[in-house]
């Protein structure tokens, strides 16, 4: 029996996915990154909760894993990767937002804001919508 959902996608993902797949797993890289630099920091700073500070770590350093999952999955054609993508986008973008223009942090801010309307951009294509849409798909010929 052939199970349609465990066998990759026939032909190499769209330019638009490609693009959006390279830009979460920057956002990945870049979470794993500041995870790491948050660690350093709870053990060399003075912290009186390191507990706090290494839970929020692990969850950081969760969230660049998903996001690289996510990265390959997009760019498997998988389309249960579009969903967690578009929600972190849509997440990120009040927060690139509050950073650069309320907080006062343009430098910090203004890459989240750009990276997520990029990658909302480049998923809602209608190429790459056609890629990942599971409706699209011939039904499974059975054996």
């Amino acid at each position: 029996m052939s199970d349609t959902a465990a066998e990759p996608a026939a032909g190499p993902p769209p330019g638009g996915i490609r693009a959006a797949a390279a830009l979460v797993l920057l956002e990945a890289g870049a979470l794993a990154i500041i995870a790491l630099a948050l660690l350093v920091l709870a053990f060399v700073g003075t912290t009186t909760r390191l507990w706090g500070a290494v839970a929020i770590v692990g969850f950081a350093l969760l969230g660049a894993v998903v996001l690289a999952l996510c990265a390959r999955g997009l760019l498997r054609l998988r389309p249960s990767a579009r969903s967690p993508v578009i929600l972190v986008q849509l997440l990120a973008v009040p927060v690139g937002y509050s950073l650069s223009a309320q907080a006062g942090r343009p430098l910090v801010g203004t890459p989240i804001l750009i990276v997520a309307i990029a990658v909302l951009t480049l998923l809602m294509l209608p190429s790459s919508r056609q890629a990942l849409d599971r409706f699209g798909q011939p039904p499974a010929e059975p054996s």
